[in-house]
């Protein structure tokens, strides 16, 4: 089987489109799903209903929020989100975020809640194939910025964010630049979908400024979870994971390829050990943390998945 590097897999996934006409319905080869994909799995949502919006603040971001804050138990953990391909619209992964926030926690994703999605996430026959504009990892530090400041601020959040438990993670590129802000010091965990800093980057589009060297910036407990071996970025995510050393992390493949899980019903089997992953993390949620840690863990002994990790239980 031939792996396309991450970059050039991303870069001909821009191209075509912008080649494609408006009658165009196929996605690209890159979101190809394997033939002995699991079955689709739909994970339940959390006790709370949930808003998506565009706050006045922060026109640059989509929030996805439990729509009664006073009805959250304790505080919502910041969870800072980059798009696949770097677009600047989240709508391919309203599911997915959707679970997260159902869960009690505030997701500040990039991209304002009406951009429109790249080709490849509207679905067949809606709409012209269009590209998106470029965002920066610098987005997801705006983003924890913006909740910081709206929870010390008269208004709807006052007292209610947890601004010591913070997460940024992002899809394919928007993995890149979660890598990318992970050195941000209020970063608590850092997770990694369907990417990994491209091994070889020699003539390719520069699609963030994290490199391996960033990958030293890691201070807390990092998880990738990846497509498995057709995944474009698994030889990245391998290679990460051998030269992280100094902080724990955790790799979680599951057979569904690039695109993921993240329009399947509630994000689907990635919709479910994310959240699992950010309550064992940002809220000290034990129960969630027996997914993951421990010789006989959730994932470990999941015939779905197959695990990798280091330097922790």
């Amino acid at each position: 089987m031939k792996i396309i590097p991450l970059a050039l897999a991303l870069a001909l996934s821009a191209a075509q489109a912008q080649a494609q006409t408006p009658a165009a319905t196929t996605r690209p080869d890159i979101l190809r799903v394997p033939d002995d994909a699991p079955p689709q799995h739909a994970p339940a949502l959390g006790p709370y209903a949930v808003t998506v919006e565009t706050d006045a603040s922060l026109p640059t971001h989509t929030i996805y929020r439990p729509t009664d804050l006073a009805a959250v138990k304790g505080k919502l953990p910041i969870v800072a989100w980059g798009n696949g391909a770097c677009a600047n619209s989240s709508a391919r992964f309203i599911p997915f975020l959707t679970k997260i926030a159902s869960h009690g926690f505030l997701v500040v994703a990039i991209g304002p809640k009406d951009a429109p999605p790249l080709a490849s996430s509207a679905p067949p026959g809606q709409g012209a194939p269009i590209a998106a504009p470029k965002t920066t990892a610098h987005q997801l530090i705006d983003a924890i910025d913006w909740a910081d400041a709206q929870n010390a601020k008269a208004g709807p959040y006052k007292g209610r964010i947890d601004t010591q438990a913070v997460a940024v993670m992002g899809q394919s590129c928007g993995g890149l630049q979660a890598i990318e802000a992970s050195s941000d010091p209020r970063v608590k965990t850092t997770v990694v979908w369907n990417s990994g800093v491209i091994v070889d980057q020699a003539g390719l589009p520069k699609l963030s400024n994290a490199t391996k060297d960033s990958l030293k910036a890691y201070h807390a407990p990092v998880a990738y979870f990846i497509g498995g071996p057709v995944d474009v970025a698994y030889p990245n995510a391998r290679d990460d994971f051998a030269r992280i050393t100094t902080v724990p992390v955790f790799m979680g493949n599951l057979n569904v390829g690039h695109g993921g899980t993240y329009r399947h019903v509630n994000g689907g089997w990635f919709g479910e050990v994310g959240e699992a992953w950010l309550a064992w993390r940002l809220k000290g949620d034990k129960a969630a943390g027996k997914m993951f840690a421990g010789p006989k863990c959730g994932l470990c002994v999941a015939p779905e998945w197959k695990i990798e990790k280091k330097n922790m239980d």
